[in-house]
């Protein structure tokens, strides 16, 4: 049960530093979602280009490597629900990395979240 912990922690961590990194990328870019596709192809490109995006790529490739390594060794059941603590970093990693706002009621969520996710995990002890 460790050893899935320990890797899932790597495995969230490196999806959430993706995400984070995709989504500083992006907001950099700008909006696509009133482009045409000309304007697309060229954002395409800048993309393929753009470091943010090609190291957030990598770490979600890192993720997807590790979730593998665990899903041939521990149940789904209690692998799946260790990924909710995605949600944590991505809360504090927003705040400081993306300037985002997370309320009060969020972080209630969050908790909330993380709860479930240490009954869940300790039930796979069993």
């Amino acid at each position: 049960m460790l050893k899935t912990f320990i890797v899932m922690l790597l495995a969230v961590t490196a999806g959430t530093i993706g995400d984070i990194l995709l989504a500083k990328g992006m907001k950099e870019i700008g909006d696509i979602s009133a482009m045409n596709l000309r304007g697309i192809l060229n954002v395409a490109i800048k993309a393929l280009t753009t470091p943010k995006l090609i190291i957030g790529t990598a770490m979600l490739a890192v993720f997807f490597f590790l979730w593998l390594a665990v899903l041939s060794w521990e149940d789904l059941t209690v692998a799946l629900p260790m990924q909710a603590l995605n949600y944590v970093l991505v809360a504090f990693l927003s705040q400081y990395f993306l300037g985002e706002v997370v309320t009060p009621l969020r972080w209630a969520g969050t908790i909330l979240v993380c709860t479930g996710v240490m009954l869940i995990t300790k039930s796979g002890g069993t």
